[in-house]
């Protein structure tokens, strides 16, 4: 009698002294595998069992996370609750369930036990645990033994307690990764951001003309809404600023606005950058990395230069944009992403889509609402201020005193056609000044002459068109410029024999801004 009483004492010691120990490493420092692997052995002091496993509830799935004796094929799989009755049996109970040695329900390890694969396809002894944290269900602890008496003698409140501890682990763990994760994340876009910093001009879109004015109409249309937008315009309208304006304006503008240049992307390369990838996955893979759709979970995703994607990655950008979730290369894993995709081009998509270029289903998934940026030839009263805005900016760079643009300089500089647009305008300004502040005291005030600027005094005439009519040198500036610019695209339409496209390709056009410019000036088609 007495040496059953000691024996009884001892365990319950025992038993004690693994639920202590499971305790104080909930408060201890320890990586999540490590926790995970020095619970179960844990276990495995109080449950005598040959494999148990360690899952987490996602969803209706359920997620291995730690596993003694199974093969490391089980860690990989996922476990749906509605295609294994028996763990929805152990979610479903209120306290730790023991199933009867011939119990008819499938075991979700059958065949991957490691001593035997097909060991628990015979009657042995199996009980399950719901891990729960108050009232959610976080998960679920299996153990299984080929002895089917193993788990007669278990106290039913050990195990309870047991699988409480279990819960708060299991909790622990996930609330720390989700700490790791986002720290993990907010590094990640500060570095991002950085590295773009310097790439980004200002951040205000200046001007006054009907143009911006619409232009911004649409910005602030668009921004509240978490619509796909595509951007469109020539090379150096400011295509990025739009986008910029975008995101600030939405519900997402205290995320980042991760930026991708699609013309930078070499293809070998290009699917790694977007979407990441795990360690092995190539040569030179030597670490797992997370891509720029990871990066910018969250926020924006501004896709630059989308035209000039390679062909054979854009449906996998189409998967992702229709199913909000990438998958790195290398790996059988999704990854749920949650951005606002921004894209820009200066290529006629349509066009591109009509040869063979470009998808058509990813165009239509970009362009949900298109905003086209005008050209600064469309725009020409606002040049001045722009113009004075580069000055003030240069002064600023070059520690120079106040700079005057001459009304000479205004004027030659509203009269350029400007195929370089706001990014050419802002050159020429910043070598005129160069040039201006040459030999000149520092801080003396500096006038910027229309000799300071490598610009025509004039429009050329461009090549293979006849000597254009006179226009009245008593009209206004912008009528005169408009008066030219009708009669250049009269000319080219009439040589191309009244196709429109081929006189746009002849002019160096894009076709909607030739669209365009012949609707505001009065020109039919």
């Amino acid at each position: 009698m007495e040496s059953t009483t000691s024996s009884s004492s001892s365990q319950q010691t025992d038993a004690f002294e693994v639920l202590l120990e499971i305790a104080r490493d909930l408060t201890a420092s320890l990586a999540a595998h490590d926790r995970y692997a020095r619970l179960l052995a844990a276990v495995r002091r109080i449950i005598p069992y040959d494999a148990a496993c360690l899952l987490r509830l996602t969803g209706e799935e359920l997620v291995p996370l730690e596993a003694h004796g199974l093969v490391p094929e089980a860690l990989e799989r996922r476990y749906p609750r509605s295609r294994h009755p028996r763990l929805d049996a152990i979610l479903s109970a209120p306290s730790p369930i023991r199933f009867p040695p011939d119990t008819l329900l499938p075991d979700p390890f059958d065949g991957l036990l490691t001593v035997d694969p097909h060991a628990l396809e015979r009657i042995h002894a199996c009980l399950g645990c719901r891990l729960t944290v108050g009232d959610e269900v976080v998960g679920a602890l299996t153990a299984d033994s080929l002895d089917p008496e193993a788990f007669d003698a278990l106290d039913p409140r050990l195990l309870a307690t047991l699988g409480a501890l279990a819960g708060a682990a299991l909790r622990t763990s996930t609330l720390i990764e989700s700490l790791e994760r986002r720290a993990e994340a907010s590094t990640r876009v500060a570095r991002e951001l950085q590295r773009t910093a310097g790439e980004s001009g200002g951040s205000a879109i200046l001007g006054n003309s009907p143009a911006v004015m619409r232009l911004l109409d649409e910005i602030a249309l668009v921004a509240s809404s978490d619509l796909p937008v595509l951007i469109t315009g020539e090379t150096g309208v400011g295509k990025e600023l739009v986008a910029r304006h975008i995101h600030e304006g939405s519900r997402r503008h205290e995320e980042a606005l991760i930026h991708v240049n699609c013309a930078a992307l070499p293809e070998s390369v290009a699917e790694s950058e977007l979407f990441g990838h795990v360690a092995g996955a190539f040569t030179g893979a030597v670490k797992e990395r997370p891509g720029k759709f990871e990066t910018a979970d969250g926020g924006s995703l501004f896709l630059d230069e989308i035209g000039e994607l390679p062909l054979v990655l854009q449906p996998k950008l189409l998967r992702a944009l229709q199913q909000g979730e990438i998958q790195r290369v290398g790996s059988d894993r999704h990854h749920k992403v949650d951005i606002r995709v921004i894209a820009a081009t200066n290529r006629d998509l349509p066009s591109e889509v009509e040869r063979g270029r470009f998808r058509a289903d990813l165009y239509h998934r970009l362009a949900v609402y298109p905003i086209r940026v005008p050209p600064l030839r469309e725009r020409r009263e606002d040049i001045p201020i722009l113009a004075t805005h580069f000055a003030d900016g240069a002064r600023r760079r070059l520690g120079l005193g106040p700079i005057r643009l001459t009304a000479e300089a205004r004027a030659r500089l509203s009269a350029n056609d400007w195929p370089g647009n706001i990014r050419e305008l802002e050159n020429v300004i910043s070598r005129a000044i160069l040039r201006a502040a040459a030999g000149k005291p520092s801080g003396q005030p500096l006038s910027v002459g229309p000799e300071h600027l490598d610009v025509a005094p004039s429009l050329p005439r461009p090549p293979e068109v006849e000597a254009a009519p006179e226009i009245a040198e008593t009209l206004p500036l912008r009528e005169r410029v408009d008066a030219f610019e009708r009669t250049l695209i009269e000319q080219a339409v009439a040589k191309n024999g009244g196709n429109w496209a081929a006189a746009a390709r002849d002019l160096g056009m894009h076709r909607a801004n030739q669209h365009h410019l012949a609707k505001r000036l009065g020109i039919s088609r």
